[in-house]
């Protein structure tokens, strides 16, 4: 199997895609780490300036802000 590499990188900014299964704060999210890949679908771990806790999420959730 092969290993699949990250899209994003440490420190961008990217937006949440809403979801009807999570309450989120609106706004950018910063990355703030790359989780190890488990699976086929990388995950990051982002905060947003809206909310005290981070968040770990799937790639197919966050798309580049073009608000950064």
């Amino acid at each position: 199997m092969m290993d699949r590499i990250h899209k994003f990188r440490v420190g961008e900014i990217v937006d949440l895609i809403p979801s009807t299964f999570r309450t989120a704060a609106t706004g950018c999210y910063e990355i703030i780490r790359l989780q190890p890949v488990d699976g086929e679908i990388p995950r990051y771990r982002i905060k947003s300036r809206n909310e005290l806790h981070e968040r770990v999420v799937a790639e197919i959730d966050i798309v580049l802000s073009a608000h950064a």
